[in-house]
């Protein structure tokens, strides 16, 4: 009896062991997760008051040239317009930044947000850091 007591203990440490290791057939690394900070860009209070075909177009293309910037820095990792939606949202930034203070910095070198045309909502977003979620700067595509 005594012999099957601790038999049965020994069996059950073993078994409690051998749960709790890895499973080596796995392949792989685990998925990484890395927090980036989304950026949600609005219609601001100066969209309507800013007419001028020829301002907004300077704007913009100081918009699209910041973009293009803070892409190269490796801090930009994603952008683009949403369509036509209820809410008053017009565009998405994902930037690679340490600091919710940091990301808007950046977003404040942007012509059409310091003009007032946008204004913005920073948020933490995760994803696995790879593709263009990499960290650091895009590598350069040899022409």
């Amino acid at each position: 009896m005594k012999y099957a007591l601790i038999s049965l203990v020994f069996l059950f440490c073993c078994s409690v062991v051998t749960y709790a290791q890895k499973d080596s057939t796995k392949s792989g690394a685990e998925p990484r997760v890395k927090q980036f900070w989304m950026v949600i860009l609005k219609t601001g209070p100066k969209d309507k008051e800013i007419t001028d075909s020829i301002q907004r177009k300077t704007l913009f293309a100081g918009h699209f040239s910041n973009m293009e910037r803070l892409h190269k820095e490796g801090i930009l990792k994603a952008a683009g317009p949403f369509g036509k939606n209820d809410f008053t949202w017009r565009g998405l930034f994902i930037m690679d930044c340490a600091t919710k203070e940091e990301a808007e910095n950046h977003v404040k070198t942007d012509p059409t947000v310091a003009a007032g045309v946008f204004i913005y909502d920073i948020v933490p977003w995760w994803s696995e850091p790879s593709g263009s979620f990499k960290t650091g700067k895009p590598e350069k595509k040899e022409e």
